[in-house]
């Protein structure tokens, strides 16, 4: 399969190297920022894969500029979701660096290998596989998008739930230097050098080299660690020729995080049914005895962009990219000393992409879009789960690898049908392959040999499974766009979104059910460890309008999905040879049906209309979505049942919105910003079944700034407040308790706690988002 790889990447250097020959054309592209300047704050997005006013696209799309980011004190992509409707991003449970995303019910929270995301992460339009790592500090960036709904006919990768687009900021015309510092609560100290320099007339290198770090919110009592603290180093590089009204731009990058923070242990909810620990009183205080492997997460990527302009009105673009990233985690569930039910854990992932693409856009009537797109990922994890409080020394070892080839060809067109009225279609064929190669081995005496364990083989393998399947689908797309005015969009779209199937690496193969008596034939085993593709019919209307001469900017979108066959990942206890053990369950369990509402306003009184040069600015953003399970069927007592009516659609709250109010004035030399944000989510539940211990209520954050900055934006100083009430509020967690496996009732035993499924002691345990912080930052640029 490699060879096809190598051929998408040679067809596309030869393709380059042929288009970077032709004739320079007087075709030039402005920046996102020079754009926003000649169009007197308007905003600029490329989420239809060129340049374009936020108003004019016919899909809903949040963006942050590189300025609005500094105001507001955002650290990493996780921030934005307190201000975009119906999104949630957070890291998972116990890294700082593992990404959970959600886009209006849509998403993955259990980060299974090989498992494809529902929410696609691009940084510079490279997708990233998987979402280890994909928690990106905010430095260096020129903007971030983020797009709601099916991606496929415009994106290299089809996502189902929506895409997250970083965008890193090309390198200006002059040498420069700039620095940034940052000091605050918990010990927080990071600092930011990014330069760059013109080596000719239309080359330039520059690069930013990034220290984060910040002490623990709270303590591992057991080995003394602290907890929920950050170590990170980072780096960018980049190359870039061409430009600056050239036919051919040329982006060369490189990207480095090496993530040395310890692992986040978790919050025990109810006091250990055995030892009787009681629960502890600070939320980001943890019992948690495993520290074997540390916690190290190292991640980088190569990619190369290239932009020819073959003639005036047709562009050629090429994506060719590779990455990877290796993480060790130690991941106590139990959070106590006991080997209750201890994970650690490595995964290693890796992936090479090409994309293609032809624009065509000669100013007229008609613009298009045409690609080729080609992936080959691997995703290897191996870990143990230590259960020595159940049997001495037992450990259930997992090695998986599960590798994912796709290729797709997309097209995405739009006919302006009149002056006012455009019609898009568009559409995408993907071809995806998974194999996988599962091990699963139970050992006694210790953990396994991987991870520096005395335990031997017990028993024969309970899953020695090796497998490939195939999945292909065609997805399209269409939008009908009415503009009376320029100021004014109204339209309605039609997309349709897929996402392939695959196997689950944790899953028990003696546990699948058998034709015959005795053990399940290896039809039936890879039947029972694979899931089918997953589908959304996806339909929008919206209505978008800048008023008042650009001071006042609304974005109402509406929507329905029909969302059918729903992969569910989860775990739970199961039986393997009279023992209770772990186990991966992914189901093609769910439909659902999803609604909702959007609604992004921004009204800015200009400096024009005081007298003073003040200006005032408004932000809002509200979120509505009715997210219900129509069918949900699962096994109970050997048969299926469907328990629709006790499940709900997870990490996706009712409600979610935000109101910023944000003034600036002159002061001395520059200008003064104050703003304030506040921030609500009405409940959200952590998984499929309703859990009073873990579920989060509704809850609101706080948070402030105040930012000087020189008039010749040389210098700013800013000092930032998040989550000022000190709010504690759960993200995620971690459950292995008895539940009526209907309606996922909690059963109490006679102490009146919960009973445990897996291990002794009981699961519950909650992870928590930031406490209040303070922080001073200072950023100076020559």
């Amino acid at each position: 399969m490699m060879s096809k790889a190598f051929l998408w990447q040679s067809t596309a250097c030869a393709l380059v190297m042929g288009a970077m020959a032709v004739p320079a054309y007087a075709q030039q592209v402005d920046t996102p920022a020079e754009a926003e300047e000649a169009t007197g704050g308007t905003i600029i997005v490329t989420a239809r894969r060129r340049e374009e006013r936020l108003l004019d696209v016919p899909v809903a799309v949040t963006s942050f500029g590189a300025e609005e980011l500094q105001q507001r004190g955002s650290v990493d992509i996780t921030d934005i979701a307190q201000v975009t409707p119906n999104t949630t991003l957070e890291e998972s449970r116990g890294t700082n660096s593992t990404l959970s995303a959600f886009i209006r019910g849509i998403g993955q929270q259990d980060p299974v290998s090989g498992f494809e995301q529902g929410v696609g992460i691009y940084l510079d339009d490279v997708y990233l596989n998987r979402p280890q790592a994909a928690v990106l500090d905010i430095y260096d960036v020129e903007r971030i998008e983020v797009l709601r709904g099916p991606q496929g006919t415009l994106y290299g990768r089809n996502t189902i739930g929506g895409a997250v687009k970083y965008v890193t900021s090309e390198l200006p015309d002059e040498t420069s230097l700039r620095l940034r510092g940052t000091v605050g609560t918990y010990g927080r100290a990071e600092g930011v050098v990014t330069a760059s320099t013109p080596l000719t007339d239309v080359v330039r290198v520059g690069g930013s080299v990034a220290r984060l770090s910040r002490d623990g919110f709270g303590e591992n009592l057991t080995t003394g660690e602290e907890n929920y603290n950050k170590d990170i180093w980072a780096a960018r590089g980049t190359i870039e020729v061409g430009g600056n009204g050239e036919a051919y731009l040329v982006r060369a990058t490189g990207d480095y995080t090496h993530d040395r923070s310890n692992a986040r242990g978790g919050h025990r909810l109810i006091p250990g049914a055995v030892s009787g620990a009681p629960v502890l009183d600070d939320v980001y205080d943890t019992r948690g005895g495993l520290d074997d492997p540390e916690q190290d997460v190292e991640a980088f990527g190569f990619a190369l962009n290239a932009r020819v302009d073959l003639s005036d009105t047709l562009t050629f673009r090429s994506i060719t990219a590779y990455r990877e990233d290796e993480s060790a985690s130690p991941i106590d569930f139990d959070a106590l000393p006991a080997v209750d039910v201890d994970v650690p854990a490595f995964y290693r992932n890796s992936q090479v992409s090409q994309e293609v693409q032809l624009i065509w856009d000669d100013g007229g009537r008609f613009s298009g879009l045409l690609g080729g797109y080609y992936l080959n990922a691997k995703a290897d994890t191996q870990f143990d789960v230590r259960l020595f409080t159940t049997f001495a020394g037992f450990t259930a070892f997992t090695e998986a690898n599960v590798d994912t080839e796709t290729f797709a060809v997309f097209g995405d067109f739009t006919y302006d049908l009149t002056d006012q009225l455009s019609l898009s279609v568009g559409g995408r064929y993907t071809w995806d392959e998974r194999e996988a190669d599962i091990l699963r081995q139970n050992y006694l005496g210790g953990g396994s040999p991987v991870f520096g364990g005395a335990g031997i083989p017990f028993g024969a393998p309970s899953t020695d499974f090796q497998g490939s399947a195939d999945f292909d689908k065609f997805t399209p797309r269409v939008s009908l766009s009415f503009q009376p005015t320029p100021d004014h969009n109204i339209y309605a779209s039609f997309s349709q979104g897929f996402k392939g199937g695959g196997f689950d690496p944790r899953g028990v193969g003696v546990n699948a059910p058998a034709a015959t008596p005795g053990m399940p034939t290896d039809a039936e085993v890879a039947d029972f460890l694979s899931f089918e593709p997953e589908e959304v019919d996806s339909y929008e209307v919206g209505y978008k309008g800048s008023l008042l001469g650009d001071a006042v900017y609304i974005a109402l979108a509406g929507f329905y999905a029909d969302y059918t066959n729903v992969q569910i990942p989860g775990s739970a206890a199961c039986n393997v040879g009279g023992i209770a053990t772990f186990c991966g369950i992914v189901s093609n369990a769910g439909a659902a049906d999803i609604m909702g509402l959007e609604l992004e306003a921004n009204a800015r009184l200009g400096r024009d209309m005081f007298a003073s040069g003040d200006e005032l600015r408004l932000q809002g953003s509200l979120g509505w979505i009715d997210a219900e399970y129509n069918e949900y069927v699962t096994l109970i007592d050997g048969e299926p049942t469907d328990v629709a009516d006790f499940r709900v659609v997870q990490n996706t709250p009712e409600w979610s919105g935000s109101a910023t109010l944000g003034y600036t004035t002159p002061a001395g030399s520059g200008d003064l910003y104050v703003g304030s944000t506040v921030s609500y989510r009405s409940e959200t539940t952590q998984f499929e079944i309703p859990n009073p211990y873990l579920d989060q209520p509704g809850y609101a954050l706080l948070d402030a700034s105040i930012v000087w900055t020189s008039a010749d934006g040389g210098f700013s100083l800013g000092l930032y407040g998040r989550n000022l009430t000190d709010k504690e509020y759960r993200t995620s967690g971690y459950t292995f308790v008895v539940a009526d496996p209907e309606t996922g009732e909690i059963a109490l035993g006679p102490n009146g706690f919960p009973i445990p499924s897996l291990g002794t002691e009981g699961t519950l345990t909650a992870f928590y988002g930031n406490p209040r912080q303070v922080y001073l930052t200072a950023t100076i640029e020559f």
